[in-house]
This record gives structure tokens, sequence and C-alpha cells, in this order.
């Protein structure tokens, strides 16, 4: 295993830029199918793991999320074809259900009628072709965007949960755990980065107040007076998707010299 093979490492793995956790730590970073990783972190055979919240829903396993990281934000719903016209999963109660999901779509359903057996069945990919092969009367399957699904004319009867790709630990081993308060804090500042700009302009001094209004930045924003007696320079951070309207605002309210800048990593505190 893993850890018999690389005793002197911390072993985590993800596929994350590994830039942003370590070069020059005792870390070893492996890539695993993205539905067996909660179990390798809970077998404590890997020390940190990126995985998405359905596959530790499904896995049935005990780890401790650390943070979510705002990326692979999807939905596991019940799915059946748009020309049935199912209206709530009670309907689908007895029916066959084709899904990757076995674990939680049968607990879904025993739950919703414990007396009544609606058949399960394992499908690793192209799920959503089940019920048009004749395999199944309902699907349980990842929505993201919808367009597959919509494709295969089926449509959602019910959320079952909602999900995204999660940071996840062993719960009992916390030998490493400023190894993973650095890990953290070094994700969250790249996560931010990419979230933000930097964004640098003139404006005269009398205008300021306004301009601080249209950009208040994280705590104020970084001042600094020019040359030209009554002007001044402002260098704040502001959200990408915020960016171009804030530079339409501030060049009507007289600021020049309006850079956007990308920030490549960070630290904010916060």
């Amino acid at each position: 295993m893993v850890r018999q093979t690389l005793p002197n490492c911390h072993v985590f793995t993800f596929g994350f830029n590994v830039a942003v956790c370590s070069t020059n730590h005792p870390i070893a970073l492996v890539f695993l199918p993205a539905s067996d990783i909660a179990t390798f972190v809970a077998k404590g055979r890997v020390d940190l793991g990126i995985t998405g919240q359905d596959i530790i829903a499904e896995s049935e396993v005990e780890v401790v999320e650390e943070m979510k990281l705002g990326f692979g934000n999807c939905r596991l719903c019940i799915q059946a074809p748009v020309k049935v016209g199912y209206k709530n999963a009670k309907q689908l109660i007895g029916k066959r259900i084709v899904t990757s999901f076995t674990k939680i779509a049968t607990a879904f359903f025993q739950k919703l009628d414990p007396d009544t057996e609606t058949p399960v069945t394992f499908v690793s990919g192209s799920v959503e072709a089940a019920c048009s092969l004749g395999l199944a009367d309902a699907v349980v399957d990842l929505v993201e965007s919808g367009d597959t699904m919509r494709a295969a004319g089926l449509e959602i009867v019910e959320s079952l949960m909602d999900t995204e790709s999660v940071l996840i630990s062993n719960p009992t081993n916390l030998s490493y755990a400023p190894l993973i308060t650095m890990i953290k804090k070094r994700i969250s500042g790249h996560l931010y980065a990419n979230k933000n700009v930097y964004l640098v302009y003139n404006i005269k001094r009398e205008l300021l107040a306004q301009a601080t209004l249209i950009t208040p930045g994280m705590k104020a924003p970084t001042v600094t007076p020019l040359e030209d007696e009554g002007w001044c320079a402002v260098n704040v951070m502001v959200s990408k998707k915020e960016v171009h309207d804030k530079m339409d605002q501030l060049e009507v309210l007289g600021a020049t010299d309006i850079l956007q800048m990308n920030i490549a990593n960070c630290r904010t505190g916060a």
C-alpha cells in the first residue's frame, strides 16, 4: 500500500495544481479514481484528498470535510423520461432504477417506502441511456448544466443532494494537522486569486470617498499620493465578476489610468 512504500511522506491524493500545495515538503501525490479517494482517506492509507460530496455519501465512510473548493458543483437527481411525466419520486417506488450511486438511491427509496422494494441496478457510465434502452424506468445521476439529461429525453423528478468538490482528511490521524493547515491556506489563496483581480487607478482626492464606495476592497483600498497635487493612486482587489462594471463606474466618476491585473496567488488574512 502507499503508506508502506512511502513511510516518510504524507500522502495526498488529488488532481490539483501541485505547485499550489508544495514542492519542498515531505509530500507524495498519488492520483486515484474519484470514486476511491474517500475510502483511501477514511482507511488512513492517504492523509488528504479531493473528491465530491456525492462520492463521500456513496462511499459511506467517515472523513473530515476540511473545506469546499468551489468547483465541480452539481446536483444528484432522480431523472425520468419527459414523455412519461412523473411528478414526484413516490410514483417511482417499485420501478426500475439505474445509477452509479446505488447506496444513495437504495437508501432514498427505502426511506420513502420501507415496505416496497425498488430495484436499483448499478451502471458505471452512460446512465442517461438506460431509460431509452429499456433498462430502467428512471435513473439517478449527476446534473450540472442539464444538457446531457435533456438530450436523452429526461427531466428532473427530484433532487437528492447538492454536491461539489471538497478537501477531506482522515478523522483519526491528527499528527499532520499543521501541514493540513498550511495546505488549506495555500489552496485558499489560489482559489481567492482566481476569483479576484488587482485594480489600479488614479482619482482626484476630492472624489476618493465616492471611489471607495465603488471599490471598498477587503478592508480598505491602498491609497498613495501622486506628485500631481490633489490626485492619488488607488490599489484594490475586486471580484472578477464585478470588475468591468466597477471600471465603468470609476471612469464615469472621473478616474483615469484604470488598470486590471491578474493575481497569481495571495494570502488575504481572512
